[in-house]
């Protein structure tokens, strides 16, 4: 009876320990996992959006484990994103950080984990019983600084990167933890004696679209994010718990147009208001809108089902009354001539989809590709001297460019991704497109709630370099959304709203 009731005890102050924490950040709690020597703990620093974890523990490894645990109670799939580094040259090469799933708070419990270690061994850790042999697949990757762990039913799947370069990945199927588990950020000294520390920047956890839903629906939740492309750091600047697409960054720094529920939103990033842009009676608008070079006027794409699809209109920026500039469609705008003269766009005609280009006050539509398959995404350089634009007129979709009459067209991506929607920077310099999987889409598709890439080439050539990886695809950055001072872009990022929190979001 004794025994018995000792165990009540415990658990009784367990549940009081629980329903004590206080959230940090996006997490619900942090708790120091096993019988460690020194407390750990999580710092959250809400202006940088970046955690702080110290920890001690012998190790995360064998029958049971200690170390410092941040974590978020989450029920079925999960992605989980960080970009992650110890601080210091540390003690034990073999200390530990990371992503980690739990089905409690015991240290022998049955946990999966995306491990770093300190002498940068990189492993897909995991426990299948209480009490268990902990296994392991290990990366073939070392020292990786960019972690995810994604849950699909009993698959979970490592993908773990150095910053710039792709995702290599590794994978179990057969890992069963039920449905309810505590996810989180973790940390070990791999000495009990020592406290290692480690810092975590964007942090993302996404729970993705669920897989019976209608494809081509889009009704996750939204992150607005700016992206600083020297240093690759994210900030969430607005959430919406509704579909936001294609932020295009006004002229003077101070303002983010997007679509969102077929209207044109405006979002003051000082303030962080949005307000809703008067767009008249064209109030069907999709992903594809661009502001004109000065940054007076906005160019519109909008479904229109009697004129054949999406018809191109223009409107002050400032709001008014647009003006109808395609007779036809399907239309979908891409850009304007730095002139504001002329006004490209991806147009299906007779059953095949090319890119024209159409005077910015209305006229003949005047075609500038012609290959086999799908020509999209035209938009000019700074210059005027070229249009870029996406092909898959090789089988792949790839980055391509031409001249403004529409000769010497050459491809600039090598075909390793399917590249979408270059965006050249204000300053001529650089160029930055969304890639996606060969795995997970065709040449010719561009699907939302897919893992994709932005990846940064400069104009001149080079190799491509990866500054985003993104749960989004279709809405994430369909259309120009650099800086004026080239120096950062906008992008949309997907979740289911469940997990979305005011910690999501910088402070001003």
């Amino acid at each position: 009876m004794k025994f018995l009731l000792n165990l009540c005890l415990l658990a009784t102050i367990s549940h009081a320990a629980l329903s004590q924490q206080k959230p940090v950040g996006v997490f619900d709690g942090q708790n120091d996992i096993g019988s460690v020597l020194h407390t750990g703990s999580t710092v959250y620093k809400a202006a940088t959006q970046t955690y702080e974890l110290s920890g001690s523990g012998t190790n995360i490894w064998a029958k049971q484990d200690e170390f410092h645990f941040v974590w978020k109670r989450i029920k079925g799939d999960f992605i989980l994103y960080v970009r992650a580094n110890f601080v210091g040259k540390g003690v034990d090469p073999h200390r530990k950080i990371g992503w980690m799933a739990r089905t409690s708070l015991e240290a022998n419990a049955p946990h999966i984990s995306a491990a770093v270690h300190g002498d940068g061994l990189t492993s897909l850790q995991f426990r299948r019983t209480a009490g268990g042999e902990t296994e392991e697949n290990r990366a073939a990757i070392t020292h990786a600084d960019i972690v995810q762990l994604e849950r699909r039913n009993n698959t979970f799947t490592m993908r773990v990167a150095k910053f710039g370069e792709p995702f290599q990945t590794r994978e179990v199927t057969d890992v069963t933890l039920g449905d309810d588990l505590y996810v989180g950020l973790f940390i070990s000294a791999h000495n009990k004696d020592v406290v290692e520390k480690a810092i975590y920047e964007d942090v993302r956890i996404s729970v993705p679209v669920s897989p019976d839903e209608k494809p081509g629906r889009m009704n996750l939740a939204s992150r607005l994010e700016i992206l600083d492309v020297t240093t690759g750091k994210r900030s969430v600047i607005h959430t919406a718990p509704n579909s936001i697409q294609a932020p295009n960054w006004t002229s003077d720094s101070k303002t983010l147009i997007y679509n969102g529920g077929g209207l044109i939103h405006a979002f003051n990033v000082a303030s962080r208001q949005e307000k809703m842009l008067n767009t008249g009676d064209v109030k069907n608008n999709n992903n594809d809108h661009v502001l004109s070079f000065g940054g007076k006027m906005l160019g519109l794409s909008s479904d229109d089902k009697e004129r054949g699809g999406s018809i191109i209109y223009t409107v002050p920026t400032s709001g008014g009354k647009p003006k109808q500039i395609t007779p036809k469609g399907p239309s979908y705008l891409h850009g304007w001539s730095p002139d504001g003269k002329d006004l490209v766009f991806c147009g299906a005609r007779n059953n095949e989809y090319d890119v024209y280009k159409i005077p910015a006050n209305g006229g003949e539509e005047i075609r500038l590709t012609d290959a086999k398959g799908l020509d999209d995404g035209p938009e000019y350089t700074p210059d005027g001297k070229y249009i870029y634009f996406n092909s898959n007129r090789t089988g792949t979709m790839q980055i391509w460019r031409m001249k403004p009459d529409g000769s010497q067209q050459e491809a600039v991506t090598d075909g390793e991704f399917h590249d979408w929607f270059a965006h050249i920077s204000p300053d001529g310099k650089w160029m930055v497109f969304l890639s996606f999987l060969k795995d997970e889409v065709t040449a010719g598709d561009h699907p939302a709630y897919k893992h994709v890439y932005l990846r940064l080439m400069p104009v001149s050539g080079g190799k491509p370099t990866v500054i985003a990886y993104i749960y989004g695809g279709q809405g994430t950055i369909n259309t120009p959304s650099w800086s004026p001072d080239s120096k950062r872009v906008a992008f949309v990022s997907n979740t289911d709203v469940s997990v979305i929190s005011p910690a999501d979001v910088a402070s001003k």
